[in-house]
């Protein structure tokens, strides 16, 4: 009985060793892995020449040079992307470099993608805080009629449940508060701030501002 048992195994095994073999597949599933495998290893490229660049960007002293830089970073990244269309850290290195040029609308396009469900995926808890945190920043210095402050408190809050160690988290949120009038969850955002970071002259002199 064992025998037979062992016979038809070895029969279907046979069979479908040779059914993948006549249509290649074992030569398409090696292609397909070593072409993924290139693939994340130039997307990674790009993306560590793209950070570079915009490293050189943010230091140079000529505003020239820093929009040609940052201008370099973006189409390094928009290669990264190419290659890779899940890993958000290439949205927001997109999105460092767009905000860098003064574009603030095409940056906060590239974090809603690096911080939407399919991308958010490839971010470490931190990572994703530090993006909500970027993507707050940039709503707040957009905000001309007061219209995105509700979502960027919703950016901080989350990002500070991500990582609690971001004084200027703590203190954007307290200006946030401060605009709608807020006193008392405005301090305590200032003073969570200043456990953080002691010497914070920002948040130091908001609760000077704000009073008792």
């Amino acid at each position: 009985m064992w025998t037979d048992l062992l016979l038809q195994a070895a029969i279907i095994l046979v069979t479908i060793f040779m059914f993948l073999a006549m249509h290649d597949i074992p030569k398409k599933i090696f292609t397909k892995i070593r072409y993924r495998n290139r693939a994340d290893f130039q997307a990674k490229r790009h993306f560590v020449l793209g950070a570079q660049l915009l490293a050189q960007a943010r230091s140079s002293k000529s505003r020239s040079s820093t929009a040609s830089l940052a201008k370099q970073a973006e189409a390094e990244a928009d290669k990264a992307i190419s290659l890779d269309r899940k890993d958000a850290a290439a949205y927001i290195l997109k999105a460092l470099a767009l905000d860098l040029q003064g574009f603030k609308t095409s940056a906060l396009d590239s974090l809603d993608i690096a911080l939407s469900p399919i991308a958010a995926k490839s971010l470490t808890d931190k990572e994703r805080g530090d993006a909500l945190f970027k993507r707050a920043e940039l709503k707040m210095s957009m905000n001309r009629r007061g219209g995105r402050v509700d979502s960027a408190i919703d950016d901080l809050t989350k990002a500070l449940e991500l990582s609690g160690d971001n004084a200027k988290a703590f203190c954007l949120l307290g200006e946030c508060y401060e605009m709608k009038k807020m006193k008392s969850e405005a301090k305590s955002a200032f003073e969570k701030a200043l456990k953080v970071e002691p010497t914070s002259n920002v948040a130091r002199t908001a609760i000077d501002r704000l009073g008792s």
